[in-house]
């Protein structure tokens, strides 16, 4: 099963999830200044989107990652939310009670929008304002206010991603008397002919 659209903090910063928080401050800060050293003045506004997009991720990785309580939170919501939507996949690959398969949907529907917002545009914002961050990465009000567009548009891609691979709804063949379909159409043109 695909794990898109979950975003992955560790992969943001390429870390195991066995990092410790001096590992994570360490790999934050070099990709932190590559990025800004690679970026120079973005001067188009696709590359200065790219470039605030790529700072608010990793200055969440580092700002969840760094602390345990918020390290285990995150990826304990992220891996009951990948188990949700497997139990939705195979209860509805076996067309099991459609009141249930709609049930599965409609929780998996809240929580995977309740997860995006906390940890894609809250945290991602939260993170340039703790102080650490905002003065490793540069992070400041504009890039913040920049962001909230950029944070919103990203977090619907995640979203889309998501949606495209479930079980929205199971495609039966449809069940099509043809002899009687013939009867309806002759019975039809014969009206419209008059006869």
């Amino acid at each position: 099963m695909s794990e898109a659209g979950y975003i992955n903090y560790f992969e943001i910063l390429g870390l195991g999830v066995d990092a410790n928080p001096g590992e994570v401050r360490n790999t934050y800060r070099k990709k932190i200044k590559a990025l800004r050293d690679a970026a120079g003045t973005a001067t188009t506004d696709d590359r200065r989107a790219q470039f605030i997009l790529d700072m608010a991720k990793l200055n969440a990785g580092a700002f969840i990652l760094r602390d345990q309580p918020k390290r285990e939170a995150y990826w304990q919501e992220r891996a009951a939310l990948i188990e949700l939507e497997q139990r939705w996949r195979t209860h509805a690959a076996g067309n099991a009670d459609p009141e249930a398969n709609d049930a599965l949907r409609r929780e998996f529907d809240a929580r995977v929008g309740s997860f995006l917002s906390k940890y894609v545009e809250e945290t991602m914002l939260e993170a340039g304002q703790d102080k650490d961050i905002a003065e490793a990465s540069g992070w400041n009000i504009f890039y913040a206010r920049y962001a909230l567009k950029l944070l919103r548009h990203y977090r619907h891609l995640l979203h889309h991603d998501i949606l495209e691979r479930l079980p929205f709804h199971a495609v039966t063949t449809p069940a099509i008397d043809w002899e009687e379909r013939k009867r309806t159409v002759s019975a039809l043109l014969d009206a419209a002919a008059g006869r």
